[in-house]
């Protein structure tokens, strides 16, 4: 039996700064790219709007975790590129520490009851 698997907004909204910080540990990404990555590792779980990401990207960009760039390409259209900078680093640090407690407090509860 399939059962497909609804991941409420609240969550999605919590994980996205961390999922954008560790997409850019990676390398530079324009913001499609960063939608179609989290699409496709999330096995389409997750799936992120233009109108959800760029406020997000903004804001991480106006706490100095990431930086942006225009870069024109071969068809003269203009794409920014985001990468993360080093507050950024040390945000993405601080949020693994408290998924890790999370996932761990979950993971052991789960256990207990054979879920």
């Amino acid at each position: 039996m399939y059962v497909r698997v609804m991941i409420e907004k609240e969550l999605v909204a919590a994980s996205t700064e961390p999922l954008i910080l560790s997409l850019l540990a990676r390398g530079e990404s324009y913001g499609y790219e960063l939608i179609q990555q989290v699409k496709e590792l999330s096995g389409e779980k997750i799936q992120w709007t233009d109108g959800m990401l760029y406020p997000v990207l903004h804001r991480m960009e106006d706490n100095g975790w990431i930086k942006s760039r225009w870069v024109e390409m071969e068809n003269g259209r203009k794409r920014k590129y985001y990468a993360i900078k080093k507050d950024g680093e040390k945000a993405l640090k601080e949020k693994r520490a408290q998924w890790s407690v999370i996932s761990g407090v979950l993971g052991g509860l789960w256990k207990e009851q054979h879920v």
